[in-house]
């Protein structure tokens, strides 16, 4: 069972798309989904969570659309992650150890006393985890996909942008 859903990873996409050189202005949710293979409504529900979290900004008007609230050096992917899914832990303890058909009712202090060292095992495990996700930002995504992405394919990707923004008679940079 994956911790995270689908819903982090096409965050952490659309982003990328909003940080990079793809869209040069405020991008619509409509333009990101169909760019990502998404349905609109469900990144609608991702830039709720992510406005709401003061990830992604929108702006008003012709002009709206989204755009990153800070640098995408500012934005770590674990705070994509707990704003898309909201923290959770990753390992739910049941406190097995009470129930060994040796003790009964009765189980000994020694067997149940402090944190059962396989749930201290997985809190470590989760803060490990949540480190490693809190020293990634989106622009080291971004350095990262920048390496593989040949230059062709981002033109392709900031024409289709553009097209997307005349289409709503918006001009690409303008001043």
């Amino acid at each position: 069972m994956a911790h995270f859903g689908n819903g982090v990873e096409q965050g952490l996409h659309c982003l990328l798309v909003l940080a990079g050189q793809e869209a040069k202005d405020n991008v619509t949710v409509r333009d990101l989904a169909e760019f990502q293979g998404v349905s609109a409504s469900f990144a609608a529900k991702l830039f709720t969570k992510l406005a709401e979290a003061g990830v992604v900004e929108a702006g008003e008007g012709l002009r709206g659309g989204y755009r990153l609230a800070r640098p995408a050096t500012d934005i770590t992917v674990l705070e994509v992650a707990d704003a898309i899914e909201g923290r959770k832990a990753i390992f739910r303890c049941r406190e097995v150890r009470r129930g060994c058909v040796l003790y009964g009712d009765s189980p000994p202090v020694w067997a149940t006393s402090g944190v059962c060292e396989i749930h201290r095992a997985m809190l470590e495990a989760e803060e490990a985890m949540r480190a490693s996700l809190a020293g990634v930002t989106v622009q080291d995504l971004i350095d990262r996909t920048g390496r593989k992405l040949p230059a062709t394919a981002r033109n392709e990707a900031a024409q289709w942008f553009a097209a997307r923004q005349r289409a709503r008679g918006i001009g690409v940079n303008e001043e």
